[in-house]
């Protein structure tokens, strides 16, 4: 019923506008006349459709091959997707435009003097804490971070707290208790969904940005805490290496070992700190809306004149 109301929204709106080109920025697309663009973001239905309610997973199966086929032009945010999809679905080539993301301006380095009072209010201090960030859920492989922080010797987990900062997701139970009994110790902060500018805030403060992901189709968080000047701890998995390139410290998604040392290093290593947080600055400086933007535009122009 949703998606009929809304087709019959978007057919009002084409007739008024005299549309020649629609982009959907969603999987499927609605019925159209003209010529059709889509954005397709990732294929986390292939691997990792657990994610998915039932009835949503059963119409991506359903339509989306269909979809993929009508469009003209397909827009993926990274290399990683476009060469995913072009296996996974036989796409040709020359038919998908890769716009890599963008980094919003609020992402950008703070000094101590100006993140104080945010920082304080949280009872937080610069580049003493540690910062997971996403939904949580097994694909984000909050587990990981959990594990390999309570690894590290109780006088740092006092000195460099854990925040969890994201909504709620599936299949929490496997690590509920322990990530329970870690908050009762007050050295991990779950502080659910934070406003963009917290969020900005506490990625430019942070030690270290912890990203564990064993699946993007882009990684924003990893540039937005780039762009920050804070240092990336992640893995190798999706289009992740796409973006931060060497700009980062990498640990295999299952290794707790390498994890919980990676963010000893970085805690004490001063040094490294400033090499990552330059590092990943001169990184985040190659992506940017604009150039999306003008991908994106040509996509358009190109699809007008077929």
């Amino acid at each position: 019923m949703r998606r009929f109301l809304l087709y019959q929204r978007f057919r009002s709106g084409v007739k008024k506008l005299k549309s020649t080109v629609y982009h959907e920025p969603s999987l499927w697309p609605l019925d159209f006349d003209g010529v059709t663009l889509m954005t397709l973001h990732d294929l986390t239905h292939v691997h990792y459709p657990q994610t998915q309610p039932r009835e949503r997973l059963r119409e991506i199966e359903r339509r989306l091959p269909k979809a993929l086929a009508q469009s003209s032009l397909i827009f993926t945010d990274s290399a990683f997707i476009a060469q995913e999809a072009r296996r996974h679905y036989a796409i040709a080539a020359d038919k998908i435009r890769v716009a890599p993301l963008g980094c919003s301006a609020r992402f950008h380095p703070r000094s101590a003097a100006v993140l104080r009072p945010q920082l304080q209010r949280l009872q937080l201090h610069m580049r003493r804490y540690f910062l997971c960030l996403g939904t949580l859920e097994p694909r984000k492989n909050t587990l990981l971070a959990l594990s390999a922080y309570l690894r590290l010797p109780p006088a740092m987990r006092q000195a460099y707290p854990l925040l969890l900062v994201g909504l709620r997701g599936w299949g929490q139970a496997e690590w509920s208790r322990p990530l329970e009994q870690a908050i009762a110790s007050g050295q991990v902060r779950a502080l659910g969904y934070q406003d963009d500018d917290t969020v900005a805030a506490l990625l430019a403060g942070a030690c270290a940005l912890l990203f564990p992901s064993r699946y993007e189709g882009f990684g924003l968080p990893v540039l937005e805490a780039m762009a920050s000047a804070t240092p990336v701890i992640t893995c190798r998995r999706g289009a992740i290496p796409e973006v931060a390139a060497e700009a980062a410290l990498y640990v295999e998604p299952d290794d707790v070992d390498a994890c919980s040392h990676a963010l000893a290093t970085i805690a004490e290593d001063t040094p490294l700190q400033h090499r990552l947080a330059t590092m990943g600055l001169e990184r985040a400086r190659h992506f940017s809306w604009a150039r999306c933007a003008q991908i994106t535009a040509a996509g358009y122009r190109q699809a007008g004149s077929m």
